[in-house]
């Protein structure tokens, strides 16, 4: 995405609106969520699901090493697109945000509220010269008062709850399976399956169980926990039959 020749300048700084009231810096920060591996979140009746394409571009890489989904709290989890490496540094002050949380009032943070105060963090980055834009998207799955939640948020700072979405290269998409095919009722099995076949359509096919990851927030345990490569391994096999 590049300006018209009449706009150019308007790009060099965060702090600066074009004449048509955009901040370009944000744009491109936009981009590189949108140039990002595909993940996608699925809210069911029995939890939360996260389901990341980890994208192991060598055969010399260890897939264990390419890390897209993180544990916040007992309760929460993170899928991230994106800079990897702007989502451990958002990653990281998520936890700090949920340890001062349950120091300061004996009790687990809200989804919501964490949600809001990392979106507020992003937010000051767009405001402010002298520092750029997260480059990451993250896709925040928990359970508060005994419901499901999923949020994302994006580098300008917006939050917004989703049934079921997906960030990355291939969020058209998995947008397009989940409008087609999205059922609240369903059960984890059934939301991971359907990420899935989501997955499959934003990868073209191109993913195996070494590429998939997948995290679980249930509603029953109130805990989230990240799948053993056996339970992936085992979910991919169903997916293919």
């Amino acid at each position: 995405m590049q300006p018209q020749p009449s706009q150019m300048g308007y790009d060099r700084a965060i702090t600066v609106f074009s004449p048509d009231g955009r901040l370009y810096q944000v744009e491109y920060a936009r981009e590189a969520v949108k140039r990002g591996t595909t993940a996608v979140g699925i809210k069911c009746k029995e939890g939360v699901v996260l389901i990341v394409d980890k994208r192991v571009s060598s055969r010399l890489l260890e897939p264990s090493s390419i890390e897209k989904i993180f544990r916040i709290d007992a309760h929460i989890g993170v899928a991230s697109s994106g800079l990897v490496g702007d989502a451990r540094a958002l990653v990281d002050r998520a936890r700090i945000e949920a340890q001062i949380n349950r120091v300061s009032y004996d009790e687990s943070i809200d989804i919501e509220t964490l949600s809001k105060r990392l979106c507020d963090h992003m937010q000051t980055y767009t405001q402010f010269g002298g520092a750029r834009p997260y480059g990451t998207a993250l896709l925040i799955a928990g359970i508060s008062d005994g419901k499901p939640h999923l949020f994302e948020t994006d580098p300008s700072g917006t939050l917004l709850e989703y049934k079921a979405t997906g960030i990355g290269v291939g969020r058209p998409a998995v947008m397009k399976v989940f409008e087609e095919e999205y059922n609240p009722e369903n059960s984890c099995k059934d939301a991971i399956l359907l990420g899935l076949k989501a997955l499959h359509a934003a990868t073209e096919g191109k993913f195996d169980v070494n590429t998939v990851e997948i995290g679980i927030v249930s509603i029953q345990s109130g805990t989230f926990r990240k799948m053993t490569p056996e339970e992936v391994a085992v979910c991919v096999e169903t997916f293919e039959q």
